[in-house]
């Protein structure tokens, strides 16, 4: 594998189970005019231009959908969502990178300015806001990776804990599009 050392990672965290979708297909892989709704994400990751690309997988196989994306798997993607993101600080951290911008799977409609906005932001946290609403990307810099790692958190709340605990290294970035994403059937209708 071959980066760009010293920029942004581009993250996309895909290895829930999706529970809550009862289905026979997994939320990721489900049909969204025409396309599997990861599909969306993955393109609004790669077109922002970072230095590499990686989704943390855990449950689902994403194969054939990835395309340059790197997977990582998690092993431990069954603890929740903070596993996945510490996964992330891992990859980065062996691989040079100095900030990580992190997004859901299950969120089609976040476009790839929001990424690319969020990277920008010029603050050790940044994340999206959708009409005042916070949601994701969200850029976490090396300088607050330790101090995730630290945390003692719900594992399934992502990068919240830290946001809530340093309200002072945050920076919200007003981004155009949509932060809803598909955990249940019902969701998904929605937009079909």
């Amino acid at each position: 594998m071959s980066f760009t050392r010293g920029t942004s990672l581009g993250v996309l965290l895909v290895a829930g189970a999706g529970s809550r979708f009862l289905s026979g297909t997994h939320k990721l892989l489900a049909p969204l005019n025409g396309a599997p709704v990861v599909s969306y994400a993955l393109s609004s990751m790669v077109s922002a231009g970072f230095g590499a690309c990686i989704a943390i997988t855990g449950s689902v196989a994403l194969e054939g959908l990835l395309g340059d994306v790197t997977e990582v798997h998690n092993d431990a993607w069954e603890t929740g969502q903070r596993s996945s993101v510490v996964t992330a600080i891992d990859f980065a951290r062996s691989h040079g990178f100095t900030s990580i911008v992190i997004g859901l799977g299950d969120q089609p409609f976040i476009p790839t300015q929001a990424w690319q906005l969020v990277e920008e932001a010029d603050s050790p946290i940044a994340l999206a806001t959708y009409d005042g609403v916070r949601g994701n990307p969200v850029k976490l810099t090396s300088d607050v990776w330790d101090l995730f790692i630290a945390i003692d958190a719900d594992p399934d709340v992502g990068a919240r804990t830290l946001i809530h605990l340093h309200p002072e290294l945050v920076r919200e970035v007003a981004c155009k599009g949509n932060s809803a994403d598909i955990d249940t059937t019902e969701d998904l209708s929605k937009w079909i």
